[in-house]
């Protein structure tokens, strides 16, 4: 070891007898001072929001899974332009006691068809077995019969349609009984039950983080305080939300998830600020002088803490969906108002309270606790640290054994089994599903153009390779069926296949088009020697141009996260081994929630913990995406509150292990009410109806839980009692940097 490192390694005493410096203590002094102002000031703008934010849900989007740039995308682009087709948004399941071939029902069904196509100029077309004949409308037991219908627009132009157009044409028809489900009365559904299970999360959500506050603080000033604040950023949440939503689309789903995110992070970064302040009483400082070193100290902590959630939000953005892009946007002012109403509207109410943030203390009875123990995070760390090894092996291995069952993970998109098990819209897609097999719903659609005239013979023989392919039963196309490479009749669907500019073919499978098997059909359509240009779309096309976009891309997110958090993590240590422990300690965290996803989510196990749902054998694709990005920041959050504690001890001491011992001592009980703080908030979006927010809910929930005990309660002081002061080290040049611009605390 050099010199120079020796000498950087030392710990750097306290700067005493001079006055608190830096822009947050002049913040929080000038807060402090005009207390009664800023709280005047906050109540207006929070009302403000309040108001601006009602109604939030009605201008948010539905979908959003898609980009420009997928092939799938750009052929259903041309099929509604120049074919006026394009795969049905709305699919209508008529039934007949008397079958739908009696007279009574045949008539109800034509009517109905045409009522349908005349309600609104965005209907593009309306077909039913009545008007088409076609038996692949038809269910095999002749009881019920398909009308399927386009309506153009955009997603959310299609959801407002469909709460405009559908409900006139469901219920009783005549002799018919007509249900409604396909992709725009799903996406209405989802729409309608994410605002819906928005209050029921947070009604679930506010008593509870009451109660674990109250145990925290055993005083109940102390535990509300964290409660208003995080209240006031969910009110700011919905008001942002509601303004983004004006500038780009924003995804329904990033309502529940932001809400819970902020909500979480306020009573968080609050209690932080809150404890300290209690700390800095306790050691004799005057209210003011108490406030001004915990937003200080503390506070910095708290806005470190919050850009690292930011910028691991950040990766979002890679991704061209605005699903994943809008919960990125959202997240970022989500997080940047929970740390701004903790360091600016904390310390006023602090300073309204003063001394008095210990009174009500109503778990006196209850309490007991050994002086000079330091509690279960205390004496749990210090076990741990002399048999460091031990422990980190077995808590890698139990982790590890966690992430097994996501080796299993098959991935697929959202579609009607999102939806509560028994809601109509799914009820519907499950007959349509077991009754009409041959139904073209969801067909995988060709378009050729973009090059020289096809001709008919070069369409029949396009038409009859693919037609061979594995998995394709049929394909329809201008110059006649074909199946199995044979030519069985004239199309019934001929009209409007051929254009001056463009053909159309439509191949149907007996598959789930969220299947491997679907896939693999695309993959070989899209191989097949096209007679011009082909475009191919459909489900299984989009799926398969998503995975392919989730798999180009997620090599840049884990780069702007890995890049981002060393960087943040050595200006705030001077460590360069530091923030490549933590790197790995948070990917670890993550392993539970992975392995629980496919464990419920996907293979049905332990419904009943969760609420039941419908299980599809497969996980929303972009799911691990959003879920690993939201949880790495939280875990990454944990992390810097923990090793604020522990350098802070060390800078005084010089020795790693005490400090990770007074660290965790002084945190280790915070860090986990902290995160029985985050995971109620994310744990109450669990009770939704819909699948992938229970999801969201667990898979975070968990995250949080595991990050907090096993791997900041045993995994990472024994690793850092492993490396020793090894852990501080920096090459001479880096250190020199750190020395310029890194962050210190001003003491």
């Amino acid at each position: 070891m050099t010199k120079t490192t020796e000498e950087r390694m030392k710990p750097r005493g306290r700067l005493t007898g001079r006055r608190p410096a830096g822009a947050l203590a002049t913040v929080a002094g000038s807060v402090v001072r005009r207390r009664w102002l800023t709280l005047m000031i906050t109540t207006l703008i929070a009302g403000a929001a309040a108001v601006l934010g009602a109604g939030t849900e009605h201008h948010l989007s539905a979908g959003g899974y898609t980009a420009e740039s997928f092939e799938s995308v750009r052929a259903d682009v041309v099929l509604t332009s120049e074919f006026g087709a394009g795969a049905p948004n709305v699919v209508l399941v008529a039934s007949s006691a008397a079958g739908v071939d009696d007279a009574g029902a045949a008539e109800a069904g034509r009517q109905l068809t045409r009522r349908i196509e005349r309600s609104s100029d965005s209907v593009s077309y309306a077909r039913s077995y009545w008007t088409t004949n076609d038996p692949g409308l038809r269910s095999a037991d002749g009881r019920s019969a398909l009308i399927v219908v386009r309506l153009l627009g955009d997603e959310n132009e299609v959801a407002r349609l469909v709460h405009d157009v559908v409900p006139q044409f469901v219920g009783r028809q005549g002799d018919l009984e007509v249900r409604a489900t396909g992709a725009g009365v799903v996406n209405a559904e989802a729409d309608r039950l994410s605002a819906e299970d928005l209050t029921r999360s947070e009604l679930i959500a506010a008593p509870l983080t009451v109660l674990v506050l109250v145990i925290v603080f055993r005083s109940l000033i102390g535990a509300l305080l964290p409660v208003v604040v995080g209240a006031v950023s969910v009110a700011g949440t919905l008001a942002v939300l509601r303004v983004l939503a004006e500038a780009t689309p924003v995804s329904i789903f990033a309502m529940n998830l932001t809400t819970a995110l902020g909500f979480g992070l306020a009573v968080d970064y609050s209690l932080f600020i809150v404890n300290r302040y209690r700390e800095e009483l306790g050691a004799g400082r005057g209210t003011a002088a108490a406030i001004v070193t915990s937003v200080r100290t503390a506070g910095r902590t708290v806005l470190f803490s919050a850009m690292t959630v930011t910028l691991s939000l950040a990766a979002l953005l890679v991704f061209p969906i605005y699903f994943l892009r809008s919960l990125a946007y959202a997240g970022f002012v989500v997080v940047a108002l929970a740390s701004i109403t903790s360091v600016i509207l904390l310390p006023a109410l602090l300073a309204v309270v003063g001394p008095r943030i210990d009174r009500f203390d109503v778990t006196a009875l209850l309490r007991r606790r050994r002086a000079g123990s330091g509690g279960r995070p205390g004496r749990l760390s210090a076990l741990t640290m002399r048999r460091p090894l031990v422990v980190a092996v077995a808590v890698v291995i139990l982790l590890g054994a966690t992430a097994v069952p996501f080796l299993r993970a098959d991935f697929g998109l959202l579609d009607d089994r999102v939806l509560p098990r028994g809601a109509s819209a799914q009820v519907a897609a499950e007959a349509v599903r077991t009754q009409f097999p041959s139904a073209q719903t969801a067909p995988i659609v060709v378009v050729l153009g973009g090059g020289d005239p096809v001709t008919t013979t070069a369409v029949a023989d396009y038409a009859r390779r693919l037609s061979v392919l594995p998995h394709a039963a049929q394909v329809d196309s201008p110059a006649g069926t074909f199946v199995a490479g044979q030519a069985v009749a004239r199309s019934r669907t001929s009209a409007g296949m051929l254009l001056d500019n463009g053909t159309r073919l439509l191949i149907t499978a007996d598959l789930d088009p969220n299947s491997r098997a679907a896939e693999t059909l695309v993959r070989a359509v899209r191989a097949t020697p096209a007679p011009s240009g082909a475009l191919v779309g459909g489900d299984a096309a989009t799926l398969v141009d998503t995975k392919d976009m989730l798999t180009d891309r997620i090599g840049w997110a884990a780069a702007v996260i890995a890049l981002s958090m060393i960087v943040l993590l050595f200006l705030f240590t001077g460590s360069i081994v530091i923030p490549l422990q933590q790197l790995v300690l948070n990917a670890l965290s993550l392993t539970a929630s992975f392995g629980a996803m496919v464990y419920v989510f996907q293979e049905g196990h332990l419904k009943w913990l969760v609420g039941d749902f419908v299980h599809t054998g497969r996980l929303e694709v972009t799911v691990p995406i959003l879920m690993f990005c939201v949880a790495f920041g939280l875990s990454m959050d944990y992390s810097v509150f923990v090793l604020s504690r522990i350098r802070e001890h060390y800078l005084d001491s010089g020795d790693t292990a005490r400090s990770v011992a007074f660290g965790l001592k002084v945190s280790g009980r915070l860090i986990t009410a902290a995160a029985l703080v985050v995971a109620v908030a994310l744990g109450a979006v669990a009770t939704s109806g819909l699948s992938v927010l229970k999801l969201l809910g667990v898979g975070l929930a968990l995250a949080v839980l595991v990050d907090a005990t096993l791997v900041r309660g045993l995994l990472l002081p024994a690793v850092m009692r492993l490396f020793g002061r090894r852990n501080w080290w920096a090459p001479n040049a880096l250190a020199r940097i750190h020395r310029a611009i890194g962050l210190r605390e001003s003491r």
